[in-house]
């Protein structure tokens, strides 16, 4: 009697295992957009500077960059989904992005109503989150998956 199973001679090799030294796509893609969306968020406060110093057209570039702010954002949320399901990145990541996005599209609407007493410590905490999320995800914490 033959105990073999039917197709059993194609079985498969050794199994390979991902390198977990070598970051994944998902977690490249959030370093790039994060590092380009800080170094957006960056440039909003210097904007907003040239614009008080006296440059008036400085308001019109740091209006548009803050709406290109939240268009990134939607980018970034899909990437940071990638990362925590497709990546098994951190799952926090993808919170984190949708509340930055939140804050930011608030941001823009403060900005255009003319409430700079809360455009003004929400811009900050914008610039403040922006920065440690960038920080975090070129540090070799973020390329450790979850378990």
């Amino acid at each position: 009697m033959d105990t073999t199973l039917p197709g059993s001679e194609r079985a498969p090799g050794p199994v390979r295992l991902p390198d977990p030294r070598r970051p994944r796509a998902t977690l490249w893609t959030l370093r790039v957009l994060l590092t380009l969306h800080v170094l957006a968020v960056l440039a909003q406060p210097l904007l907003a500077g040239l614009y008080l110093s006296g440059d008036v057209d400085a308001i019109a570039v740091h209006g548009a960059v803050g709406s290109a702010l939240a268009a990134l954002g939607l980018v970034l949320i899909a990437a940071a989904a990638a990362f925590v399901l497709v990546g098994r990145g951190r799952w926090w990541v993808l919170p984190a992005t949708v509340v930055l996005f939140l804050a930011e599209g608030l941001q823009v609407g403060l900005g255009y109503a003319r409430q700079l007493n809360l455009h003004v410590p929400l811009g900050v905490l914008v610039v403040t989150v922006s920065i440690l999320l960038a920080a975090w995800v070129w540090t070799p914490a973020a390329r450790r998956g979850r378990r």
